[in-house]
Formats: C-alpha cells, sequence, structure tokens
C-alpha cells in the first residue's frame, strides 16, 4: 500500500490527492494532506475576497475530496523547519507531494516602499480574510481618504473593491467583526488603482472588472488621455479576446456621464501609463506615490517619459505579483521563485529525488487560475504513480499520525476541523450574521476538539 503525504490544503494539493485516490492503475493508494495551518482550503479560504461567495463555494468541492475515506486531512503540521524537516517527514510517507504555494509578494523596489501606510496587497488580503497570522489592528481605514493600488491584476481589482465598499455591504460575509469595525469607522472616498502599461495590457479576468461598475457606493472614472493605444497592437484583432473585452470595459467608463446619473460616495479612478518611481512621506507615513508618466514602446512594453505626476494617499498597496517560498530542506530557485523539478519530480543537484514532487505554484510558478491546478496536480500524480513501484520499496514509518505526534506536534484532524465549523457558526450567530471566522491561532486552536 502506498503512502503519500501532501504538504498543503489548497486545491493543488487536494486536487493531487484527488488524482491519487481515484485512480485505478495503483490500488489502495493512502494520502494524508498537511497543512501548517488548523483550517483546509488555502487560499480559497484565506485569498478569495469575502464577497466572492461563489469562488468561495468550491470548497464544497474540495470538501469531498478531504473526506474521502482514504485521505486524512492532519492541519496544524510545520513541515520545513524543527521537528519536521523535508528530510524527516519523507521517512515517514513513500512520497512526498509539496503543494505550499507562493507565499511571498514582490516588493517594488523603490524608495519610500517601508513608510508607515505602505503594505503589500496580501497583508490587506489576509487581514480582512481572518488569516491567523495576519495582525489584528493592521489596517486602520478611519484615517484614509485616498488609497493607491498598485497593480493590473485580479488581485488588485480584489482589493480596490473590497475597499470601496461599505460596512453593510460586507455584513453578510464570513468577515471578522475587528475587519467590519474597521470598514464602518472607513473614510476612504477615492481608490486609484494604477497601471504602468496600458488598458489593453491588464491581467485582470473581464468578469473581475465589471464588478468593479457594479458597486452601489462607488463610481468608475477612467482619464481619456489614458487610453492611448499600444501601436503592437494598431489592431484589436490581434489582442487575445479577453484583453479586447478588457478594453471595451474600460472605454466605456471612460465617456461621459449620463446627466442626472448617481455619483456614489466613493471614486474608483483607474489610471494607466503610470510607472511609481517613489512613496512620498511626512513624519514617517506615507503621503502620497510619484508616478512617471509612460508610453508604449512600439513592443508590448513601455518606456518612461520625464514627465511626472503625484497621487495623495493615506495608504498604499502593492500587488504586483508573488513569490515562491520552499519548505526549508527543499532545493529552490531564487530566480524563478519556484523548486526545480521534471514533470513535478523534484531535481536535487540536476538528478530525481526519489520521493519527493511538487504541484501548484511552487512547481510552475504564481501564474493561471484555480482551475490551472487540475492538469498541474494530474501531472505530478501521475509521476508519483508511474515510480510506484519503486516508491513501495522505500521503508517508511508503519504509523506516521504516531510519529508526529511523538515529535511535539499536535494535528488537527477533520474532527477538529468541523469543531472550528461549528464555533465559527456559532460566533455568527451570536452577531446576528451568518458563519463568522475565527481570526487568532488561540481561538482556532481552542475551537478544534483535543485530540480530534
Amino acid at each position: 500500500m502506498l503512502r503519500v503525504a501532501v504538504v498543503g490544503s489548497g486545491p493543488s494539493g487536494v486536487y493531487t490527492a484527488q488524482s491519487l485516490v481515484e485512480q485505478t492503475a495503483v490500488p489502495g493508494v493512502r494520502v494524508h494532506v498537511l497543512d501548517r495551518l488548523p483550517c483546509p482550503y488555502g487560499l480559497v479560504r484565506y485569498g478569495v475576497a469575502p464577497d466572492h461567495e461563489k469562488i468561495k463555494s468550491l470548497q464544497g468541492s474540495l470538501r469531498t475530496v478531504l473526506e474521502h475515506e482514504r485521505v486524512t486531512f492532519l492541519g496544524n503540521v510545520a513541515v520545513g523547519g524543527p521537528p519536521l524537516t523535508p528530510e524527516r517527514l519523507l521517512g515517514l510517507y513513500h512520497a512526498v507531494v509539496y503543494c505550499v504555494g507562493a507565499a511571498r509578494d514582490r516588493r517594488l523596489g523603490i524608495p519610500g516602499e517601508d513608510l508607515e501606510g505602505s503594505r503589500s496587497a496580501t497583508d490587506f488580503v489576509s487581514w480582512y480574510s481572518a488569516h491567523p497570522d495576519a495582525p489584528a489592528h493592521r489596517f486602520a481605514l478611519g484615517g484614509v481618504r485616498s488609497a493607491v493600488v498598485i497593480g493590473a491584476g485580479n488581485v488588485a481589482v480584489d482589493v480596490t473593491r473590497v475597499l470601496a465598499r461599505d460596512a453593510e455591504e460586507l455584513r453578510p460575509t464570513d468577515v471578522p467583526a475587528r475587519v467590519l469595525a474597521a470598514f464602518a469607522a472607513s473614510r476612504v472616498r477615492e481608490v486609484h488603482m494604477v497601471a504602468r502599461r496600458g488598458p489593453s495590457q491588464g491581467r485582470f479576468t473581464t468578469k473581475e472588472l465589471r464588478e468593479l461598475g457594479t458597486l452601489p457606493a462607488a463610481r468608475v472614472a477612467v482619464d481619456p488621455d489614458d487610453l492611448a493605444p499600444d501601436p503592437a497592437y494598431a489592431d484589436p484583432a490581434g489582442l487575445p479576446a479577453v484583453n479586447r473585452r478588457n478594453v471595451e470595459v474600460i472605454r466605456s467608463w471612460a465617456q461621459p456621464r449620463p446627466p442626472g446619473a448617481a455619483d456614489g460616495s466613493r471614486t474608483i479612478r483607474l489610471r494607466f501609463h503610470l510607472r511609481p518611481v517613489e512613496l512620498l512621506g511626512r513624519s514617517g507615513r506615507v503621503v502620497g506615490v510619484r508616478f512617471e508618466r509612460t508610453v508604449p514602446d512600439g513592443t508590448g512594453g513601455v518606456r518612461g517619459t520625464g514627465v511626472f505626476e503625484d497621487i495623495p494617499a493615506d495608504l498604499v498597496l502593492r500587488a504586483v505579483g508573488y513569490r515562491g517560498a520552499a519548505p526549508e530542506g527543499l532545493p529552490f530557485d531564487p530566480v524563478r521563485g519556484t523548486v526545480p523539478h521534471a514533470a513535478g519530480r523534484v531535481l536535487r543537484d540536476g538528478a530525481p529525488s526519489p520521493g519527493e514532487y511538487v504541484a501548484g505554484w511552487i512547481k510552475r510558478g504564481p501564474s493561471g487560475v484555480i482551475g490551472t491546478n487540475r492538469p498541474c496536480a494530474k501531472e505530478t500524480a501521475g509521476s508519483v504513480l508511474a515510480d510506484a513501484h519503486l516508491l513501495a520499496r522505500r521503508a517508511v514509518a508503519e504509523d506516521p499520525l504516531a510519529a508526529l505526534r511523538s515529535w511535539g506536534l499536535a494535528p488537527v484532524g477533520w474532527a477538529g476541523w468541523r469543531s472550528i465549523e461549528r464555533a465559527e457558526a456559532d460566533l455568527g450567530r451570536a452577531l446576528g450574521r451568518g458563519p463568522v471566522k475565527i481570526p487568532d491561532w488561540p481561538g482556532l486552536l481552542a475551537a478544534a476538539e483535543p485530540g480530534a
């Protein structure tokens, strides 16, 4: 019987587990899905915006896999440092598949980036998603009138949309009470989403983009001067379909507003062809961002013009991408931000490392949408299964769970997670809401049944 550990319970980890237990070529494969957090689902729980209920409902299909009779969820198990190094973990299982994502955000690399009020979009998402590592009161929106979001992807769109919402719009979601209180005190009136290239190079999806125009308390404004066409795409037909649709939506927001149209209490300003060069500060706090105007260079990129523009800001969120962070003890390519691999097999010194595999962002880099993880996970699972006859010869622990506990770890099993779910439902009822997330480690671990 092949025993496999999958490290990470987000989509890539769950899809890997599913591919392993639902195939018939190697019968009886058993999978332990390990996660550093006591809660499963990874970025579906802690990365999807709270107002995206349809996407969050994906937890239902992930749950079905984690409740499979040959899949065991073990939360509160951190892999990488002592006591659970990759070498030690590999001694417990025939194979280990790392699906740990890309946890670090990219920096802008410009002066003033460390001023108070300058944060990553990742921090903001973790805060409103109740990630237990997020500081409780990181974002005090009562002192923010103008926010700048730097980026042109779905994360930038998400945080822009959430910033422009009223507390009452977020009340039906699962955000913690402290987050709801921060939005109730919010004085945000303008949110600038700024990209260094033009609208035809935006990396957001059209569905996400259009949502900005549906907010009840906000209007979207676009400066027609920002919409210069890129000579590299003089013929719009040369753009991918999603980019063409994005340009159409953005251009519609640049049209004059009909007489009598409601303005809303907030304005979302989409800006293009502006490259951040410095965050401006006063008394250690950010007060604005200096941008250089860019123009298309004719090859799909941009070049600076030497013309600068300052945008006032009390809060700056950078949403310019992620970088992988492999567990300590695994090989890592710092340029690509991934673990070197061949079809998911981890490479050490250029050769496959018996029993070690990767899937998801740590394998291919931070690209694609949730569904992209399916073929990625299937490829890696295929490599595990192809190697099964060799992996089965490895000597492994008879009872990996007992070994983990003997090393001082306190895994939270599926029953413990269900106990957390019940506690979050009870918390929401007490607040007159639906389920509300428990946002801290002590609360989560206390809610999990001891030993479950």
